[in-house]
């Protein structure tokens, strides 16, 4: 029977480093894992725009790849003039969602991605944080059509301000985590980078316990427990912080200090 295992991997701070630069020992070890028979794939909170260019930087094409966590799920098609479709979408109504924060966070920045990946947004963003398909627009017409993932930042926030402001909007008919950062990310109910994995491993036929997955980030929470809850590997990295650290079963170096590639080294070529 093959040993392969299906290798999810976070890009922010677990592929690149927090400045953005890939290592070359972090490539190499993810195309050899590649080369071995593994199935290596992206999970990420990014767009499909900007995570597209990330492949090619790893120089991979998996079958399938996970963005907007969990929200697109996109799948190779050499027909396609990106390499990739969305193979499957989750989407929502945000007007209710904006509605309910708004209140809490009234000078906070506002943006709305929809299933094509333009961003409609209200206020002052990061130069790329939304990607280069984005339209500035009234906070009334944020929700104008069906939304994978809703963004707010708010910079004047200390975390500990956010996170509480936060728990009062009360946010239960959608599926949110909190960054590094006051940067606030909403999906669809019950959507997250797991779920969209779970549909991925049962296309692939990859038992539970060949799963392997590495991420740092509260929106990689769920993907962790995930692999760790099935009886595969939920690496947390060095730089993670405590909650995540506790979902995970194992524990890697930092992304300065190339913890993805010590981890991926760790696995084996399939018998």
């Amino acid at each position: 029977m093959s040993r392969k295992w299906l290798v999810a991997l976070d890009i922010d701070g677990t592929v690149l480093h927090e400045d953005g630069t890939l290592s070359d020992a972090v490539r190499d070890e993810v195309q050899r894992v590649r080369d071995d028979g593994h199935e290596v794939m992206l999970a990420t909170g990014r767009s499909v725009a900007m995570t597209l260019p990330i492949l090619d930087r790893l120089g991979i094409a998996p079958e399938y790849v996970v963005c907007s966590n969990g929200a697109i799920t996109l799948r190779r098609d050499e027909k396609a003039p990106t390499g990739y479709q969305r193979h499957h979408v989750e989407t929502f109504d945000a007007s209710a969602v904006l509605e309910r924060i708004r209140p809490h966070l009234t000078h906070a920045n506002y943006a709305v991605e929809n299933e094509e990946g333009l961003y409609r947004f209200h206020g002052s963003f990061p130069d790329g944080a939304l990607g280069a398909v984005s339209e500035e627009v009234p906070f009334e017409k944020l929700a104008h059509e069906p939304a994978t993932r809703v963004v707010v930042i708010s910079p004047g926030h200390a975390m500990e301000e956010f996170l509480a402001a936060v728990e009062l909007m009360g946010l239960h008919q959608v599926s949110y985590n909190v960054g590094w950062t006051a940067w606030l990310d909403i999906a669809p109910d019950g959507v997250n980078k797991s779920t969209a994995l779970e549909r991925v491993r049962d296309a692939h036929g990859i038992p539970r316990d060949r799963v392997l997955c590495v991420g740092d980030g509260r929106n990689d929470i769920e993907m962790l427990d995930w692999a760790t809850r099935g009886g595969g590997r939920g690496v947390a990295m060095g730089q993670a912080p405590e909650e995540v650290v506790a979902v995970a079963s194992e524990v890697t170096a930092s992304d300065t200090e190339d913890g993805l590639a010590k981890a991926l080294a760790t696995l084996q070529a399939p018998l």
